[in-house]
């Protein structure tokens, strides 16, 4: 598994690729730990964006639960020889097995350990895909066009249009609006999906298969890297996210993002829970000139989550 422990890690491989070419970004947020994983083995990629516990869950190495979360799913997904789904079934699994080693009370659904996460595992003319949660994936075309394979989530929204709006002072959001933060933490698996032990995560859970045909670039991130917006149920700005790793890859939108976090000492022109979120991202460049000239592309499939459709 590749895991960077650089707080800034950007890489490319030093041999050109038969089939594409790969960047990298892994940077700590503002927190005490990055809790988040970048996964990058053979033709495999992911990235797992663990959820801070709100018990202050650490094991007896410091790490929190989120971290311990994003963790145990990297390591499934990169040891799991079946498909992408029944990765993220074991890596569900064994992180509810964890749990209850470590003493995590599964009925106190606030204190589980959780990670959002999207993986895609690259082949010739096509690419499988997994996610759940609130980490995208974005596909860039070579005609300038973008879309977004996973859903842009407001997982947070309404909590950081509270913070938005509350009188400014010293308390900062964790107490502030901590009602308000387990509230929407005990959302998880009921309104939006994450992988946290409980059986209910395979039903937030899309997968499928799409085809290269087009495609100039596939780009895997945790929210870290989102745009930041002065008001959070809008959405993102995607044109803008496009145009800026067209002209300089992920450091560009990472440089983007800090820059305007940096002006916004009190997280309030730009609501979030912290100075600088975590980032971990991936972006998988196609070589179409040189991979496969004149091949027939394969339909694409995609399977949306059970509860917006029959699985």
């Amino acid at each position: 598994m590749y895991l960077s422990t650089d707080q800034l890690s950007i890489a490319c491989p030093s041999a050109p690729q038969p089939l594409y070419a790969v960047e990298t970004l892994h940077e700590q947020g503002s927190g005490d730990q990055n809790e988040d994983v970048l996964l990058r083995s053979g033709a495999l990629f992911g990235v797992f964006d663990g959820a801070t516990s709100l018990d202050k869950y650490c094991d007896p190495d410091g790490a929190t639960g989120g971290l311990c979360a994003a963790s145990i799913a990297a390591a499934t997904f990169e040891n799991h020889s079946g498909s992408l789904p029944q990765a993220a079934e074991e890596a569900n699994r064994l992180l509810r097995e964890k749990q209850i080693r470590c003493g995590i009370p599964l009925d106190q659904r606030q204190r589980l350990w959780s990670t959002s996460m999207a993986v895609v595992r690259m082949h010739a003319t096509s690419f499988e895909y997994c996610h759940t949660g609130d980490s995208m994936i974005v596909l860039l075309y070579r005609d300038g066009g973008y879309s977004l394979l996973s859903p842009e989530l407001d997982i947070d929204s309404q909590t950081l249009e509270l913070w938005r709006n509350s009188a400014s002072g010293n308390q900062p959001i964790h107490s502030l609006l901590a009602d308000q933060i387990t509230r929407v933490r005990l959302q998880m698996n009921v309104t939006y999906g994450v992988l946290n032990g409980e059986p209910e995560s395979m039903h937030f859970l899309c997968h499928g298969r799409e085809s290269l045909a087009g495609i100039s670039d596939i780009l895997l991130f945790t929210d870290g890297l989102l745009l930041p917006k002065t008001e959070p149920g809008r959405p993102s700005d995607w044109q803008a996210f496009a145009d800026l790793y067209r002209k300089g890859g992920l450091a560009a939108i990472r440089n983007h993002v800090r820059a305007l976090q940096r002006e916004d000492s009190t997280c309030r022109r730009y609501p979030r829970f912290k100075a600088h979120d975590d980032i971990a991202a991936i972006a998988v460049s196609v070589d179409h000139d040189n991979a496969w000239p004149g091949h027939m592309h394969p339909r694409s499939s995609r399977t949306p989550p059970a509860s917006s459709t029959d699985r």
